[in-house]
């Protein structure tokens, strides 16, 4: 493309009162011979954008470079076709006049370098093509429960064709086995049908909706848009096309087998509430001992849940069953007692009201405290409970003994799981070559098994959903609930996160608004979150893989398989856009359009380093944009100041950050790089999944460059920053520079 470059330059919003305009077009005039230079006072006003498409219109311009307010802000009037226009956009308000001295000489110089930055990166960008896929509309269900069915509805309502596939002979799922729901209607008191019936009959009869019973997936392979799904039904096997994917599998109780601690396996007449369910299900309640019906029964609550030793987590909906079953108990025998043991009870919102009624029944009782042991008593169980609320210990005979187990969701073999990050994290240790080889051994011969194979994907990192804590298999559980670290594949209900029927039902909307959303970006050739919208794709120029395999290995979303050689075959539709394969490129052969390495080492070199006898350090700082960037706008918002002698390049993601650009900015003489991405592990997650963490794994290569370059490593800092932490954003920044300018001048400075 034949760029020609018109620059814009807005002097509303404080700008014009902090900068010096006339110097900053003759930046892009004389050392970029821009054809077209304009200032405008309100650019994104109707009059500003509108002399910005007549030049679009004209011809004279199809590059254009608008130097302004956030490119956060103000994106519809900045809104441009892709395919046939270049628009950078260039902070001067919040990074600029928001946060620094107007009319200041440093101000200035930090303009003019951020206006240098964006006309290099526009022109090293190309216009992205638009997508010419045939991409399929129609949404796979997996799981015929509540969230499965509901899903299914909802997505047919909305007007796409959906298949549903359930591996039992008939719909419902784990409600359908209910004796009784939870309340689901004011007064909130009373226990509700469990309504599966008509929702069945909707789905059997619904147009849109092709339903497989007693089916299995046997493979599914392709990308969003295009996923090739082959089901094994009685009689043989179907194949078919579909755009994206609800996985409603649901769950299963964890394995009481492990609890004998609570006496699970010492008698008959200690189960599990699961069984407990199932029996009143079935008709009346009895001991299993010898079928008469109890007198007593003790519900022992958190039985295996919020314990480090087996289930870490709440499963949402222990206390609520038990207090059910406790009204099951009273409505076969009215003085039958039953005694509750919590650590706490939990029943949300308007079910407080189901749990006041219970609490107010004669024959129930409820205590705070923790079971010390279960042992046969004279005729039944004798149930210790120690640090009760009244103080002390307590013995509680009882006929039988109900343990709440919790949920465990059906996505992924949790003994497998711990087994894989055990030895993932050997690899990391990194402690001698024979134990990485070992353990790298191992997590190859783990990955094989990492779930329960659902799905049966056909991606080169392993058939099914990767999973994070506790096996449920989420990609971001902060910003995106729905989202796994497949592109196109959605959870909900009780595989996403323990949760009762009723809140299955509602979370089954938002999956369904998810996977519509994917066919529907996937038909434009556009990414999903966090970069919904983006039209660009990864590019390999393959003549020089030299098959390391990183590429592959780093993508956290499945996106690259190989071939038997080790080079990378990409499935475009799964890109989120992110760049990790690119920073992790030693050969630098991946880029995309408008995001290449070539790209920020150019901004980089074209940012003016003063002497070292004018004193004035420079430190660039690498950002990610999803919530460092953001934090800056705000701290810029809030006119927060600090150290002009800064200079912010904003990438995707941390993880796409390559090790060059670090080596390129200390010997062209930058004095000190920043690298600020999103905070990863148990409390946060990059938006990337894996990005800011494989940014910080990479950055342990950095040392060895500093001391290539006989340069200190407290020349560089990595920090880790959520979005609400934007005021200390400023205080991070000047704390650097003091530590920058103790140390003196870059060496390779004027070289």
């Amino acid at each position: 493309m034949d760029k020609k470059l018109g620059v814009y330059l807005c002097s509303g919003c404080s700008l014009g009162e902090s900068l010096d305009m006339e110097k900053l077009a003759k930046v892009a005039q004389k050392e970029y011979k821009a054809p077209v230079c304009r200032v405008h006072p309100f650019l994104c006003g109707a009059e500003g954008v509108a002399q910005i498409r007549k030049d679009l219109e004209e011809g004279t311009v199809n590059t254009a470079v608008v130097a302004a307010c956030s490119p956060r802000v103000k994106t519809a009037a900045f809104s441009f076709d892709p395919t046939a226009v270049i628009m950078e956009r260039v902070n001067l308000r919040e990074h600029v006049a928001w946060c620094q001295k107007p009319k200041d000489e440093d101000t200035q110089m930090m303009a003019e370098d951020y206006l240098r930055m964006g006309i290099v990166k526009a022109q090293k960008s190309e216009p992205l093509e638009p997508a010419s896929e045939a991409i399929s509309k129609t949404i796979l269900v997996v799981g015929g429960g509540v969230a499965g069915m509901t899903a299914a509805l909802e997505a047919a309502a909305a007007g796409y064709e959906v298949t549903l596939v359930e591996k039992q002979a008939q719909l419902g799922g784990f409600v359908g086995t209910l004796k009784s729901r939870f309340p689901q209607t004011p007064p909130y008191t009373e226990l509700s049908a469990d309504g599966m019936a008509e929702k069945i009959q909707a789905l059997t009869y619904h147009p849109k909706i092709t339903v497989l019973t007693s089916a299995a997936i046997v493979k599914t392979e392709g990308q969003p848009g295009m996923f090739d799904v082959t089901v094994e039904v009685e009689g043989g096997s179907k194949s078919f096309r579909v755009g994206s994917i609800i996985m409603a599998t649901g769950w299963k109780p964890y394995d009481a087998a492990k609890l004998g601690h609570l006496g699970y396996g010492l008698s008959p007449d200690v189960v599990t509430n699961v069984e407990f369910e199932r029996m009143a299900a079935s008709g009346a309640i009895a001991r299993p001992s010898d079928g008469r019906p109890p007198q007593s029964v003790l519900f022992i609550q958190c039985a295996g849940s919020r314990d480090k030793e087996h289930l870490p987590y709440c499963s949402s909906v222990c206390c609520m069953a038990t207090l059910k079953h406790a009204e099951y108990l009273h409505a076969q025998n009215a003085d039958a007692k039953a005694y509750i043991i919590y650590k706490d009870m939990r029943t949300p919102g308007q079910y407080e009201k189901y749990y006041a009624k219970a609490q107010n029944h004669p024959a129930t009782f409820l205590t705070k405290g923790e079971v010390a042991s279960v042992r046969k008593g004279e005729g039944g169980l004798v149930v210790e409970v120690k640090d009760t609320l009244l103080g002390g210990s307590v013995q509680i005979p009882a006929d039988m003994v109900v343990l709440a187990t919790g949920m465990v969701p059906n996505s992924a073999d949790g003994e497998a799981i711990r087994q894989l990050h055990d030895a993932e994290a050997k690899v990391l240790r990194n402690e001698s070559d024979t134990q990485r080889q070992e353990a790298e051994k191992r997590v190859a011969e783990l990955k094989q098994h990492e779930g329960t194979e659902i799905l049966h994907l056909t991606y080169r990192q392993g058939p099914d959903l990767p999973v994070l804590r506790y096996g449920f298999p989420d990609s971001h559980f902060v910003c995106f609930p729905y989202e796994t670290r497949r592109t196109g594949i959605y959870t909900t209900g009780t595989v996403r996160a323990p949760m009762d029927s009723s809140h299955a039902a509602e979370d089954a909307l938002g999956a369904a608004m998810k996977a519509i959303q994917s066919v529907e970006l996937a038909s434009k050739g556009q990414a999903v979150h966090p970069r919904a919208g983006d039209l660009s794709f990864p590019e390999f120029f393959l003549q020089r893989c030299t098959q390391c395999k990183r590429c592959t290995e780093e993508c956290p979303f499945g996106t690259l398989d190989e071939d038997a050689k080790g080079t990378p075959k990409p499935n475009p539709y799964r890109c989120r856009r992110c760049g990790i394969c690119m920073g992790a490129c030693p050969e630098r052969i991946i880029s995309f359009k408008n995001y290449s390495v070539d790209m920020i080492a150019s901004m980089i070199k074209a940012i003016e380093v003063p002497e070292e006898d004018e004193e004035k350090p420079r430190v660039l700082v690498f950002m990610c944009e999803n919530d460092a960037y953001p934090a800056l706008d705000i701290a810029g918002m809030n006119h927060a100041q600090y150290d002009p002698s800064v200079r912010i390049i904003p990438l995707r993601c941390l993880g796409s950050m390559n090790i060059v650009w670090i080596a390129d900015a200390l010997s062209g003489g930058i004095d000190g790089i920043m690298l600020i991405g999103c905070k990863y592990g148990d409390d946060y997650q990059c938006h990337f999944a894996k990005g800011s963490e494989l940014a910080n794994r990479r950055l342990e290569n950095v040392k060895e460059t500093l001391t290539r370059l006989q340069l200190e490593s407290e020349r560089i800092q990595v920090t880790q920053l959520a979005i609400n932490e934007y005021g200390k954003l400023p205080v991070l920044i000047n704390d650097f520079m003091d530590r920058i300018r103790e140390m003196g001048p870059n060496p390779y400075k004027g070289f």
